[in-house]
């Protein structure tokens, strides 16, 4: 557990090439995303270490509706009778009926063939989301529409600590990458999508695919990515 996840009351569920998020509050934990393959047991294993398995999961936060995103959505609010906040645009894709175009449609062939063979459940959210929308949980968060990489796909901004959950807008590992062309529905989005969260007030930035870098250092490797995008 790194000093950041420790003073902000964040739980980072590492695996292989995808991240989700835990976040607790008086009230009990909050998941942003649920994770792949796998990801439940993750869960409750990283739950266990830190001493959060016996808190109620209240509710499930979507960044947008790629499979390995909300494989495990369904099964975690069935269970835990969370609720579900996610993005309008992406509603196609929670249906298990995602529309792709161009060199996503590769993503479409892959995802068609894996929600079958990987027990995907549809889910209807509870909750809407919208740009802009706030959710009164934890410190608070900020619904930031960041298209590109899916129609809806959504950052979350914690104005009390001045950080942003990024979801897929880009990964980060040594430096900064987008995310291959195969898994953009709209590209020509994505610069502008990358450009916007500096102009937020923020500290540090928290992807779903990156290295256990500090926030700080993710946010540097995004403004560096934008630099090379050059002006929108």
């Amino acid at each position: 557990m790194t000093d950041w996840e420790q003073s902000a009351d964040i739980l980072q569920v590492r695996a292989p090439s995808l991240n989700f998020h835990v976040l607790r509050d008086s009230s009990g934990l909050y998941l942003i995303d649920a994770g792949f393959i796998g990801g439940r047991i993750l869960l409750r294993r990283a739950l266990r270490r830190r001493g959060w398995h016996d808190e109620p999961i209240r509710g499930v936060i979507v960044t947008h509706g790629h499979l390995d995103h909300i494989l495990n959505v369904a099964a975690v609010a069935r269970e835990s009778g969370a609720w579900i906040a996610a993005p309008r645009l992406d509603a196609d894709h929670y249906a298990g009926r995602p529309c792709y175009s161009g060199w996503s449609r590769v993503t479409g062939c892959l995802e068609a063939v894996g929600r079958p063979l990987l027990g995907f459940r549809p889910f209807v959210p509870d909750r809407w989301l919208d740009e802009g929308d706030f959710i009164d949980v934890w410190r608070g968060l900020r619904a930031i529409h960041l298209p590109g990489h899916t129609h809806g796909h959504m950052g979350f901004h914690c104005e009390q600590l001045r950080l942003l959950f990024s979801g897929d807008l880009f990964a980060s590992y040594t430096e900064a990458r987008l995310p291959p062309a195969i898994f953009n529905s709209a590209p020509e989005q994505i610069p502008r999508s990358v450009a916007a969260p500096l102009a937020l007030d923020i500290d540090g930035v928290i992807p779903n695919h990156g290295s256990s870098a500090p926030p700080e250092l993710h946010l540097r490797r995004l403004r560096d990515l934008a630099a090379k995008l050059g002006p929108v």
